[in-house]
C-alpha cells in the first residue's frame, strides 16, 4: 500500500500488564515519527494520558493497532465495522492467526508501516439477523463465526437449515457453526471443519456432534443466504457471535446469515507467511529439507 499513515488509534487488551509495557515502547516509536495517536480511555489512564471513548477511535484513525490476542482483534473488527479502517494486531507472546507482529518486531514493523510498506488483506465478515415471529430482534456482524449451540445439560437440538431458500436438512446435533475463512481455524476446526485460505469468498456450515454421522461440513459461496430455524422446545440454546457476544434462542426463532456489506481490513507485514503460522500454531511437523 502506498502513502504514509498520519493518525493511529491504539486499543489494548484489558486486565493484563503486558499491553501497557508494549504500549510504552510503541508510543516512543510513534512520537519519534511525529504521528498523531489516539488511545482508548481505559488504556490512556494507565499511562497518564487523555483518551477517547473506544467507539470514537475508528473515525479519527487511518490505522488501528491492537495490543492483545486474536480475541481482542475480533472485538475491534466488529467495532470498526463498515468504516473498514485497517487493523494491525500485535501479539503478547502467544502466536495468533490474526495478530501478526511480535513485540521484538514492533519498532521495525511500525516504522515500515508508517511509510506505507504493508499490504491490506480484505477478510469476509458475516451478518447475522435473528427473527422472532416477524420481528428482527438482533443484528450483528462477525469476523470469525456465528454459532448456535445447546447448553451443557440440554438434549440434542433440532435445527432446520435452508440455503438460498432450499431445504438442506433437519440437523439433530449439539449445534451448528457458520464460519468465515478467517474463522475456519477457530471453533470450526475443533468441530472437524476444513481450513479455508483466509482471503477466499466463502463460508463454511459445520454441524457440532451431529446425530447422523453423514452430516458433514459444507463449503458454500460467499453469496449464500443461510437460514437456521430452531425447532426444539429446549430453553437452553444460545446464539454466540465470535465467541464473545450472545443471547438465548427460543423455539421458532430463525437465524439468517449472509455476507456482510463490508469487510475487515487487516494490515499484513510483507514478510508474513500464512503457512508458517499454520505450521507453528497447529504444531504441524516437518521442515524444509527434513527427512521423512
Amino acid at each position: 500500500m502506498k502513502g504514509s499513515i498520519r493518525s493511529i488509534g491504539i486499543i489494548s487488551k484489558k486486565g493484563r500488564p503486558e499491553p501497557i509495557e508494549i504500549l510504552k515502547e510503541l508510543l516512543s516509536v510513534i512520537k519519534s515519527l511525529d504521528i498523531n495517536f489516539y488511545l482508548d480511555s481505559e488504556t490512556a489512564e494507565k499511562v497518564g494520558l487523555q483518551g477517547l471513548p473506544v467507539k470514537e477511535i475508528p473515525e479519527k484513525s487511518e490505522l488501528i493497532i491492537v495490543l492483545g490476542g486474536d480475541g481482542t482483534l475480533l472485538s475491534v473488527a466488529r467495532l470498526v465495522g463498515r468504516r473498514e479502517v485497517p487493523i494491525l494486531g500485535v501479539n503478547l507472546g502467544t502466536l495468533g492467526f490474526l495478530t501478526d507482529v511480535s513485540r521484538r518486531e514492533l519498532k521495525e514493523s511500525i516504522e515500515r508501516i508508517i511509510k506505507g510498506e504493508f499490504f491490506i488483506e480484505k477478510r469476509l465478515m458475516l451478518r447475522s439477523e435473528v427473527l422472532r415471529g416477524e420481528k428482527i430482534i438482533g443484528t450483528h456482524h462477525v469476523l470469525n463465526d456465528v454459532v448456535i449451540n445447546k447448553g451443557a445439560l440440554a438434549r440434542i437440538i433440532d435445527l432446520e437449515t435452508l440455503i438460498d431458500g432450499h431445504f438442506v436438512t433437519l440437523f439433530k446435533a449439539d449445534g451448528l457453526i457458520v464460519s468465515t475463512p478467517t474463522g475456519s481455524t477457530a471453533y470450526n476446526l475443533s468441530a472437524g471443519g476444513p481450513i479455508i485460505y483466509p482471503t477466499l469468498e466463502c463460508m463454511v456450515l459445520t454441524p457440532i456432534c451431529p446425530h447422523t454421522l453423514t452430516n458433514r461440513p459444507i463449503v458454500l459461496p460467499g453469496s449464500s443466504r443461510i437460514e437456521v430455524r430452531l425447532k426444539s422446545e429446549s430453553q437452553d440454546v444460545f446464539l454466540t457471535l465470535d465467541g464473545q457476544v450472545g443471547f438465548n434462542l427460543v423455539k421458532g426463532d430463525s437465524v439468517i446469515i449472509t455476507k456482510a456489506p463490508f469487510k475487515t481490513s487487516l494490515v499484513i507485514p510483507p514478510e508474513r507467511n500464512y503457512f508458517e503460522i499454520l505450521r507453528t500454531k497447529l504444531s504441524w511437523g516437518g521442515t524444509i529439507g527434513q527427512e521423512p
